[in-house]
């Protein structure tokens, strides 16, 4: 055993040595060439390529693709299988990626399953520096690691960024889903929708079933294109599969699902039309998973594993009197969703907390949220990755000028004052990334000033 791995023996110190590795998750500006399968590649040859022979249900996409993978999870689940789900980033802990059948694995599981790949991780960096395995390249090995030795029937993972030079990629799925596509990660994927589609389109292959959500006519065409190219048999939502709303309440809402022959009437305890969107993706993609139930069993099984599904940090009400909802918007369209939602709650006045990543569509998520906002504060979740408070409170005075805003850049801060400032029948909105959900999920929990309501611990990625 080397002496890189006898240091790690506790969660902590695991999360202590991926932390050294190159983050590229929080790199601002890298270049999209820093993005390489080569390195995990590498690693998984190291590993005896644990990847080989797990049947996968791959996610990409702008918005969505963490809360399908969630409902994924739990339709298999229902329906008897043995599920490990990956998904990024995490909320509050960095061990919430790792799920096995609707759990997070436990810390000493990780810390073990780090120990054995560190030494691989540092040989590799040394005589291959070309080739370093990145943070994210380090987790989605972990969580192959996990899921070979744990002799599971499905697996689902969530691609982290992109899609075709996302480290997730190294897997051959068994369904490919893309969820949405808009303008983000301008940096590294492009600044057209086309663009953008060709690297999340990356992670279709060939005679794979492939599923698409709704997308813009641009991005639909070069996802399609792709799928054409791998004989790849595409589903698209509104075409092949649909969703109705029935009825929906603050507590959740009552669907029905269509695909072909199948029809599923279901309830959600999730907020927003788009997340009937996402459930009928994820039933698209269960319904095209080789060997999994089908007909009266799969009806069964997506009855109970929409029921059971919790989706933190995802327009999540965790309190009342007053209100206070979590949400992790980070483009135009999960921001036009949450202010649906706002709409349907009773309040005198509403408090929004924004913190903004960099390469997300600002100005699109602003014009969404500000007209149900009586006041903004600013805040920055995350150092590196999240714009200046300063940048996103001018945009703000600019297109709304009439709304108070100010500046505290410390986001526990700035949670705390402005819950301590709402009344009984007031509304505290905290949005804008996953990172500041997750810290606003820690710290309303801590103070105790904010009863939960209907919060799982199955917690996952955006």
């Amino acid at each position: 055993m080397s002496e890189r791995t006898r240091r790690i023996g506790s969660e902590a110190a695991a999360s202590e040595y991926l932390a050294g590795l190159i983050n590229v998750e929080k790199e601002r500006n890298a270049p999209y060439s820093r993005f390489d399968l080569e390195p995990i590649r590498r690693l998984m040859a190291r590993l005896g390529n644990p990847q080989a022979g797990l049947s996968v249900i791959h996610l990409a996409g702008s918005k969505g693709k963490g809360s399908t993978g969630l409902m994924v999870e739990a339709l298999l689940g229902a329906a008897g299988e043995r599920v490990g789900t990956f998904t990024s980033p995490h909320l509050e802990r960095w061990g919430e990626r790792f799920r096995i059948d609707g759990r997070e694995v436990a810390g000493e599981a990780l810390a073990d399953a780090v120990e054995r790949i560190a030494p691989h991780i540092d040989e590799q960096r040394e005589a291959e520096p070309l080739h370093a395995p990145s943070f994210f390249d380090a987790l989605t090995a972990v969580a192959l690691l996990l899921f070979s030795e744990a002799k599971l029937d499905r697996c689902v993972f969530e691609v982290g960024l992109g899609g075709r030079l996302d480290s997730t990629n190294v897997i051959t799925s068994a369904v490919s889903c893309i969820t949405s596509i808009e303008l983000e990660h301008t940096h590294q994927l492009g600044n057209t929708l086309s663009a953008i589609a060709s690297e999340k389109a990356g992670i279709l292959k060939a005679g794979v079933p492939a599923v698409m959500g709704d997308l813009r006519a641009e991005a639909a065409e070069v996802v399609e294109a792709k799928a054409r190219e791998l004989g790849s048999p595409l589903a698209r939502l509104g075409r092949d599969f649909d969703f109705e709303i029935l009825d929906r309440d603050l507590e959740g809402q009552s669907i029905r699902l269509t695909d072909g022959a199948l029809r599923v009437d279901a309830r959600i305890a999730a907020l927003g039309s788009h997340q009937a969107r996402n459930a009928a993706l994820a039933l698209a993609c269960v319904a095209r998973a080789p060997g999994c139930v089908r007909g009266g069993s799969l009806i069964d099984a997506a009855e109970r594993g929409f029921a059971a599904v919790r989706l933190p940090g995802r327009i999540e009400l965790i309190g009342r009197a007053p209100w206070v909802l979590v949400d992790c918007a980070h483009t135009e369209s999960s921001a036009a969703a949450l202010a649906e939602v706002l709409q349907q709650i009773p309040r005198r006045r509403t408090q929004l907390i924004l913190s903004i990543s960099a390469g997300k569509d600002a100005e699109g998520i602003l014009r969404h949220l500000l007209p149900q906002v009586d006041a903004v504060t600013v805040t920055r979740a995350e150092p590196v990755r999240s714009l200046s408070p300063s940048e996103v409170a001018v945009a703000i005075r600019a297109a709304a000028p009439s709304v108070p805003v100010q500046v505290v850049p410390n986001p526990h801060l700035a949670i705390r004052a402005a819950r301590e400032d709402c009344g009984a029948d007031d509304l505290l909105c905290v949005s804008g990334s996953i990172y500041l959900a997750g810290i606003a999920r820690r710290v309303l929990s801590d103070t105790g000033s904010t009863a939960r309501v209907a919060v799982s611990r199955r917690s996952g990625g955006g």
